[in-house]
């Protein structure tokens, strides 16, 4: 099997596990807030980010060298995780990953005033076509927009933010920053609120809870496994399976069936998406290539972000290799 057909079926794999991970909270989100949902999703997965932590041998205190992008991306992905919980609970599956897709759309948007990106005429049709298709799902006027749909939104949103400042700072600030302080503002933030909204959890919802921790742990590992084994612009668009997954889960757990508005603007969407991958793939059309190098999903705080676990796993496998020399 070649490396690039290895990385593409690793990520197949980790996007399916991470479809999974949102079944558990949309099933737990029909019970409990999805603040609660996310304070103990942090709780549980705190033990593996400690372990992951523990091999940043970088010098320097945790005191951040961006306290403004750190604090910007902190907030980003405080919202990121609130919302894409209450949207998954509240929203068929397929159509939170409609909206929440547009997040690429948003980053090739954003990284012109954050990186100084140059975005060229394709792009920026691409960006244009990619956002009505966001309307189709919507279909403001014709449908009712709650709370759901404007989450939704606020994940895709908010994911796009956290994702261009890590392309700002990211190099500059020690891996242990960046993974550290969305966890613990969620920690915090979700904790305070928690007394408003907690429902006594029996032993099986909290062991869906650990279950949705480790989801995302495994999902992320194979997503590193990915970029290690194929190229980025190979592995990057694996995400748009989640689609699949979401289909296949709705009408099997929650008698979910897409309309055709949405299958319609989540089709134009990820087309919107692929072009967008694919010309920044092109050395000549993009010089910091800010969709094709964002690793994963809209990052929620709640889980290791992808591209400081892969950061991690290469300075760990050089310092492997300095030692056998």
């Amino acid at each position: 099997m070649s490396p690039n057909a290895k990385g593409a079926l690793f990520a197949l794999t980790a996007f399916g596990v991470f479809a999974t991970h949102d079944v558990f909270v949309k099933t737990l989100g029909a019970t409990y807030s999805p603040i609660q949902i996310v304070f103990f999703s942090v709780l549980f997965s705190f033990p593996l980010a400690l372990l992951f932590l523990m091999r940043d041998a970088k010098s320097g205190t945790l005191l951040p060298r961006h306290p403004y992008w750190v604090a910007l991306r902190t907030g980003a992905a405080l919202i990121t995780g609130i919302s894409a919980f209450y949207a998954f609970s509240v929203l068929p599956l397929t159509q939170t990953y409609a909206i929440i897709f547009a997040a690429p759309l948003l980053i090739t948007i954003l990284a012109i005033p954050v990186l100084g990106e140059n975005v060229g005429p394709r792009r920026w049709i691409a960006v244009i076509v990619g956002l009505g298709g966001v309307l189709v799902v919507l279909r403001p006027g014709q449908a009712d927009l709650g709370l759901g749909h404007l989450a939704a939104l606020g994940a895709a949103v908010g994911g796009a933010v956290s994702s261009i400042v890590v392309r700002k700072i990211g190099r500059e600030e020690r891996t242990v920053v960046m993974l550290i302080y969305p966890m613990m503002a969620n920690f915090i933030v979700m904790g305070l609120a928690l007394g408003f909204v907690y429902i006594p959890m029996p032993a099986v919802d909290l062991a869906m809870v650990a279950v949705i921790a480790l989801l995302a742990s495994v999902a992320g590992l194979f997503l590193v496994a990915a970029y290690q084994s194929g190229e980025a612009v190979i592995v990057a668009p694996m995400q748009y399976s989640q689609i699949i997954w979401a289909t296949f889960y709705g009408f099997f757990f929650f008698g979910e069936r897409p309309d055709r508005e949405t299958a319609i603007g989540a089709a134009i969407i990820i087309a919107s998406g692929l072009f967008i991958v694919f010309r920044e793939s092109r050395g000549d059309a993009s010089r910091h290539t800010p969709v094709l190098r964002t690793r994963s999903r809209p990052e929620t705080g709640t889980s290791l972000r992808i591209g400081a676990m892969l950061r991690l796993r290469r300075k760990s496998d050089a310092g492997l290799a300095d030692s056998d020399k």
